[in-house]
């Protein structure tokens, strides 16, 4: 995976020169689960986030373009028994290089993410006892995972999307235990053009 990643990164860089390039900002909503072998699987909740942060499209003729993007994303997990919660919260910078397909203002688009843990906290409550718990050290540092989605620019720069991000690696950093960071992203993006 990491090899995949770095030659899209490679292959966006050495068409810098020759493309017609882009840039904006994006923000939205994220709906996210953890998936794992746990006793409490039936009982999860998905989480919502925010995500946001910047990108670079990079046209490669009037109908592919490829688009790195630098994003903060609130990812994790919620799990409810009874009077008991756990709130798992999960903070990644990830770096998604997308591949994306224009026609007509619509986009779809598909690539390799890889993402970078910032922080990892455990909110749990019993009842009215709350407790907060620093858990960075049982996650691993890095997450990959691979992204799809759709969207539309409207020609003011306005745009919409969603996307899938499919968690493909162990997030946890330990033996015996695996556990994936997959969901949803919808979001509003600005594009700047320059042609």
């Amino acid at each position: 995976m990491k090899k995949v990643f770095l030659m899209a990164l490679l292959l966006s860089a050495g068409m810098y020169s020759q493309a017609q390039i882009k840039y904006g900002v994006k923000a939205g909503a994220n709906f996210y689960k953890v998936t794992g072998e746990e006793d409490l699987e039936t009982s999860r909740k998905t989480k919502i986030g925010l995500a946001g942060g910047a990108f670079v499209n990079f046209s490669l003729s009037e109908t592919f373009s490829v688009q790195p993007e630098l994003l903060y994303s609130q990812e994790g997990n919620k799990q409810k028994e009874g009077s008991a919660s756990i709130d798992l919260k999960l903070n990644y910078i990830n770096i998604p290089v997308l591949l994306q397909y224009n026609a007509s203002g619509f986009y779809g688009e598909t690539g390799p993410q890889v993402g970078f843990l910032t922080s990892a906290k455990v909110k749990s409550k019993m009842g009215s006892d709350e407790e907060t718990t620093d858990v960075k050290d049982s996650f691993k540092s890095i997450n990959f995972s691979w992204a799809v989605g759709l969207g539309y620019r409207l020609s003011n720069g306005l745009g919409i999307g969603a996307r899938y991000n499919i968690g493909i690696s162990n997030i946890v950093d330990g033996e015996g235990v695996s556990a994936k960071s997959s969901g949803f992203h919808i979001g509003l993006s600005y594009t700047f053009g320059s042609k």
